[in-house]
């Protein structure tokens, strides 16, 4: 699993670095969407493919279900890294996720997150203001 957070730049072409750390877990090839709370998720292909068995799930008949698999599909691009280790983040992407100049890449269980480094800092600060329940945490924190 990917853990960590690293700070990169985008270049001008809407390009990122992909840390060394995480290279392998996206070697051969992703996919990068909209994720929550405004950054991109990016899943390694094999990843993709069990979110996808997920999303096929959800009924059709309901209105919320649509609406999130619309979200979630219609934002996302396959991508490889290029041979300097960079991902091309696709300018749709890059607004909805307000990146600029700077990212932040992060790991999480199965997928990259990448924010911006204001949204970053502020999804961080919500958690230490706001902290999961105890209930949530006592399954592995013990």
């Amino acid at each position: 699993m990917p853990f960590g957070e690293y700070p990169y730049a985008i270049d001008d072409k809407g390009r990122v670095v992909v840390p060394p750390p995480f290279r392998e877990f996206v070697e051969d090839g992703m996919i990068l969407t909209r994720g929550m709370e405004g950054c991109l998720y990016i899943f390694p292909l094999a990843a993709w493919k069990r979110v996808e068995e997920q999303l096929e799930k959800l009924p059709l008949t309901d209105a919320h279900s649509r609406a999130f698999v619309r979200f979630f599909y219609s934002g996302a691009s396959k991508s490889r890294l290029d041979a300097q280790s960079r991902v091309s983040v696709p300018a749709p992407l890059r607004t909805f996720a307000d990146l600029d100049a700077e990212v932040v890449v992060a790991g999480a269980p199965g997928r990259l997150e990448l924010w911006s480094p204001p949204r970053w800092d502020a999804a961080i600060q919500a958690v230490q203001d706001n902290p999961p329940h105890p209930e949530l945490l006592a399954h592995f924190i013990a």
